[in-house]
């Protein structure tokens, strides 16, 4: 097992490897460090013959990942530093999503915003029963700015897509599996087994068959993505120096409802 100083292991057992992020203490939030440290993982994946699925979990039971930005961690960042982080987030879970491959999210717990968007660029989905999900942004005055408009509405649909985007709730692990969004549910117990089972018997088959139908897929999804990301990066800009997101950090501080207006 490789362990990097991000707070990121990645363990291999035959044709499966495992990326931990492992930073219990802080929710195992997604770091401009981790991500960074993501990319090289996965550029370093591209060509690795001898790995056929990759597995992306958090440490612990309790969280997945927390994200990349809340309110408060967004206040230590200058705003082009902000949209820098979100870009970089953006070109990561692209790299992720365009491995050969089969890529696996397992979700052991809560996951919210960023994290959440990296579970959406991954090929499949499987969530502990204890497991969670939100994307709160809107709440915050912003949208999820790093893939989940354009890949949230392939997996569950346009109008699923627009109400989990818009009102921000948050939804349980049944519900996760009822819109399509996970493939399966397990018990916390022995969730663990269960993706890894799932993982070894998919590393088993062909390569050249599992990575093959992977690239067919994916082309038949393709149009459209990218104007869709193009879209989504450019509006993420403006959004940034907005009055609203500015009024959404400040309600976070001041612990009141926010009063949006929409410019």
């Amino acid at each position: 097992m490789q362990t990097f100083p991000e707070g990121v292991t990645l363990a291999r057992d035959g044709g499966v490897a495992t990326l931990t992020v492992d930073r219990p203490a802080d929710l195992n939030r997604l770091s401009p460090e981790v991500i960074v440290r993501l990319g090289a993982i996965a550029e370093a994946l591209r060509e690795d013959p001898q790995t056929n699925v990759l597995v992306i979990t958090g440490a612990g039971s309790e969280f997945f990942s927390m994200g990349i930005l809340n309110p408060a961690i967004r206040a230590s960042y200058a705003k082009d530093e902000v949209v820098r982080l979100v870009r970089l987030a953006n070109r990561v879970f692209d790299a992720v999503e365009a491995l050969p491959q089969i890529v696996i999210a397992a979700i052991n717990g809560k996951v919210l915003a960023g994290g959440a968007e990296l579970c959406l660029a991954c090929d499949l989905r499987y969530a502990a029963a204890h497991a969670t999900l939100a994307l709160p942004e809107a709440g915050w005055g912003g949208f999820p700015g790093a893939g989940a408009p354009v890949r949230l509405p392939t997996l569950v649909g346009k109008a699923r897509a627009i109400e989990l985007i818009c009102t921000g709730r948050e939804i349980d692990a049944a519900e996760m599996e009822r819109i399509g969004l996970v493939q399966a549910i397990y018990p916390g117990d022995r969730f663990a087994e269960a993706v890894a089972a799932t993982a070894r018997r998919i590393a088993a088959n062909g390569p050249l068959a599992t990575k093959g139908a992977k690239r067919i897929i994916a082309a038949r999804q393709e149009p459209g993505f990218r104007a869709a990301r193009e879209l989504s990066d450019a509006l993420r800009q403006a959004l940034e120096w907005s009055h609203d997101v500015d009024e959404g950090m400040a309600a976070h501080r001041e612990n009141r409802k926010p009063t949006f207006h929409g410019r």
